[in-house]
C-alpha cells in the first residue's frame, strides 16, 4: 500500500494479511450537480487541478471536434444521458462481444477504473475517470511540481495533492475499493457538495408531490471516454463491472482526432438506441486551459520582438480577454448557483401579501396559466394545478 492515503479513509489488517477499507459515515451524502463546463471546471480546480478546463461540445462533426482540438490536447470526454433502470446503464444492451466489460485480468494495469458505490457521485466519478487516466507525459505529479515552473508554459496538467494521493494509494485496489475510496474522501465530497442547491426542502416537496402523483423524475448518468497507451479507447462507466474497450486508434500520435473519432462512433451508437424523441444529452471534453495556449503564443511573439500593433498579437490579446471574461462569467454563475434566494422570495411574497396585491397577482397568474396551459405542458411538461399548488404553498 502506498504512503499518504487520502484522508478520512481508514485501512486495517484483518489478521489474514488483507487490508479492509472503512468508509466515512458521511460518504453517502452526495448531491446532484449540474452538467455545466463552468461547474465542472470549478470542481476540478477545487481538487487542486491546474492547467485544465471542461469544454462543451454541441455537435460531433469534424468541425466541432477540430474546434475543440484547436486549443490543445483533449484528454477525455464526459457524456451525460438518461439512465434507464431496466438495462445495463443505458437504453440498450451492448450486444457485440467486444463491448462487454473487461474482467480484472483483462483490464490494462495502468487504466484507472472505479466502480460507483456512492449515490449521486457519477458526475465527479466521470471527471476523475478522465483526470486519473491522463497519460504520464501530460502530467506534473505533486512530488515533481517544485521541479518545474507550474504554469501554462509546461503545457501539462497538475493533478494536485488530493488526486495524486488518491491515484497512487488506490492503483493496486480492485474497482469496488477504488469507488469506496472516492466516496469516503472528505475533500472530494466537500468539493462536489459545494454545488448543492440551498432550497433543498422545496426540491424535496416537489419530489414528494411527484411521488404522490405516481410520476417519476428522469434520472441521468455520466460516463467517461478515454484513450489509453495500449492504443484502445475505453468507456468507463462506474455502474458496469469493468471498463469497456470500444475500439482501436493509432497510438503515439500527437493528434487526438484518431481516438476522438473512435469515441464519437460509440457515443453516436448510444444516442441512436434512445430513439429520435430523446434529446437530453450533454457532452464535454477535458481540455488544456485555453489561456495556456494563448499566453504561450503571446510569449512567443514577445521573444520574436513582434511590435505591439502586430495583428497576431492583437488577436491573441483579444482571445485572452475573451477567455478571462468567460472565467469571470463562470464565477458569477457559480456564485448564483450557491446563493440561497429563498429568504428573498419569502420576503417578496410577504410584502406582496401585506400590500394587498397578492390576490390580484394570483388571479392574473391563474388566467395566464389557463391561456398558456397547452403550450407550457408541451414544452416544459407542466401539469395542471402545479402553479396553483405553488402559489397556495407560498401564501401559507
Amino acid at each position: 500500500i502506498a504512503e499518504n492515503p487520502p484522508t478520512n479513509v481508514s485501512y486495517h489488517n484483518n489478521g489474514c494479511g488483507n487490508y479492509l477499507l472503512e468508509m466515512s459515515d458521511q460518504s453517502s451524502n452526495w448531491c446532484t450537480i449540474e452538467s455545466d463546463p463552468g461547474v465542472f471546471t470549478s470542481l476540478i480546480e477545487s481538487f487542486g487541478v491546474q492547467n485544465a478546463e471542461l469544454s462543451e461540445l454541441w455537435s460531433l462533426d469534424d468541425d466541432s471536434l477540430g474546434q475543440m482540438l484547436s486549443g490543445g490536447r483533449v484528454y477525455g470526454l464526459i457524456f451525460l444521458f438518461k439512465w434507464m433502470p431496466d438495462t445495463s446503464s443505458s437504453s440498450g444492451e451492448d450486444g457485440a462481444a467486444h463491448r462487454k466489460p473487461l474482467t480484472s485480468d483483462e483490464t490494462p494495469p495502468k487504466l484507472f477504473f472505479a466502480r460507483q458505490v456512492t449515490t449521486n457521485a457519477c458526475a465527479t466519478q466521470a471527471i476523475l475517470s478522465v483526470l486519473l487516466n491522463v497519460d504520464e507525459e501530460s502530467l506534473v505529479t505533486e512530488e515533481h511540481k517544485n521541479d518545474v515552473a507550474v504554469d501554462c508554459d509546461t503545457k501539462k496538467i497538475v493533478l494536485g495533492s488530493t488526486l495524486g494521493a488518491l491515484k497512487s494509494f488506490t492503483m493496486t485496489f480492485p474497482p469496488d475499493l477504488r469507488g469506496e475510496a472516492i466516496g469516503a474522501s472528505d475533500e472530494i465530497r466537500s468539493a462536489h457538495n459545494s454545488f448543492a442547491r440551498t432550497d433543498a426542502f422545496l426540491a424535496e416537496e416537489s419530489r414528494n408531490r411527484a411521488s404522490r402523483d405516481d410520476e417519476k423524475e428522469d434520472v441521468f448518468h455520466f460516463v467517461a471516454y478515454v484513450p489509453h497507451e495500449d492504443g484502445h479507447v475505453y468507456e468507463l462507466d462506474g455502474l458496469r463491472p469493468g471498463p469497456i474497450q470500444i475500439g482501436k486508434f493509432e497510438s503515439g500520435n500527437t493528434n487526438d482526432m484518431p481516438w476522438l473519432t473512435v469515441a464519437r462512433t460509440a457515443i453516436q451508437e448510444r444516442i441512436e438506441r434512445f430513439g429520435a424523441s430523446e434529446i437530453k444529452f450533454n457532452l464535454m471534453g477535458l481540455v488544456q486551459d485555453r489561456r495556456c495556449g494563448i499566453r504561450a503564443q503571446i510569449a512567443a511573439l514577445d521573444a520574436a520582438g513582434s511590435p505591439h500593433d502586430d495583428e497576431q498579437r492583437l488577436e491573441a490579446h483579444a482571445a485572452l480577454a475573451a477567455e478571462e471574461e468567460k472565467r469571470e462569467q463562470w464565477k458569477i454563475e457559480n456564485d448564483r448557483r450557491r446563493h440561497n434566494y429563498l429568504p428573498f422570495c419569502v420576503e417578496l411574497i410577504r410584502a406582496l401579501a401585506g400590500s394587498g396585491k397578492m390576490e390580484e397577482l394570483t388571479k392574473k397568474g391563474d388566467r395566464e396559466d389557463c391561456e398558456e396551459e397547452e403550450t407550457s405542458a408541451s414544452i416544459f411538461g407542466i401539469k395542471e394545478g402545479d402553479v396553483n399548488d405553488m402559489v397556495a404553498a407560498f401564501s401559507l
